[in-house]
């Protein structure tokens, strides 16, 4: 069950994190990948450790926000079978503390990023009537997170990108769907824990947050686009996946 074998996928953002583990379950999987990032060390090692696995995959560097850039690279890719918008940026911050630049930046990368990749590949997709697009959204796009008021602002849009398509585009075969991770333990979080005076606080204090006490690996994150990407989802569409130990559920 959920094999990708003769499909191509590109993941955004894959040069680590949530990005890699997905763009590696899925060449696991058997799926061709395409790896892409604006950081051409991390894609490329990326690439390396799947081919490492005996996987294939190719890397190309895109900055997701550059509507041109996104349509160049789909001219480079002539059949895609699973789009999956990983690529986002962060913000801290309340309404006193985030200016309108701040707001803008975050938009241009978490809802103009996925909005342009959908624009350069679904149009293929939606002439072959087949197709997946997997965008991560993240606990953010469905309830308020405290203090991240312009994180919170774009990753709703995420979402209802999400549901808009898969209800403008519902009897086509393509599908779309949207993940929404809590607090996973990514290298770019363990980073930013150990800015903290007392990181070990930090850490059981962000952990605390989801239902089960603590953080999503990013392997985890992975299994359901795994899922999502597959065939046996066919019949998932426009849905939003919780992937954040219960945290949603309530305190």
């Amino acid at each position: 069950m959920f094999r990708l074998d003769r499909k191509t996928a590109l993941v955004t953002g894959a040069g680590s994190g949530i990005g890699r583990s997905i763009a590696v379950i899925f060449a696991d999987a058997g799926a061709s990948i395409w790896v892409v990032d604006r950081d051409e060390g991390a894609g490329s090692a990326t690439v390396e450790l799947i081919r490492s696995k005996g996987g294939t995959a190719e890397f190309a560097v895109l900055d997701v926000s550059v509507e041109s850039a996104a349509l160049g690279l789909a001219g480079r890719i002539p059949t895609l079978d699973v789009l999956v918008n990983n690529a986002g940026i962060g913000h801290v911050g309340n309404l006193l503390g985030t200016a309108a630049a701040d707001l803008d930046r975050l938009h241009a990368v978490n809802v103009r990023g996925p909005f342009n990749l959908c624009k350069a590949f679904v149009p293929a997709m939606l002439a072959r009537r087949s197709g997946s697009v997997i965008n991560l959204a993240s606990i953010g796009g469905v309830i308020a997170v405290r203090d991240r008021l312009a994180y919170t602002i774009s990753k709703h849009a995420v979402v209802g990108l999400t549901r808009a398509l898969a209800l403008d585009h519902s009897h086509t075969g393509v599908r779309f769907n949207a993940i929404c991770p809590g607090r996973v333990e990514t290298p770019f979080v363990k980073a930013r824990i150990a800015e903290y005076p007392d990181p070990a606080q930090a850490h059981r204090d962000m952990a605390s947050t989801q239902l089960n006490g603590r953080m999503a690996t990013p392997e985890e994150v992975a299994a359901t686009a795994l899922y999502l990407a597959s065939d046996e989802a066919a019949m998932v569409t426009g849905a939003c996946h919780m992937v954040d130990g219960g945290w949603s559920a309530g305190k």
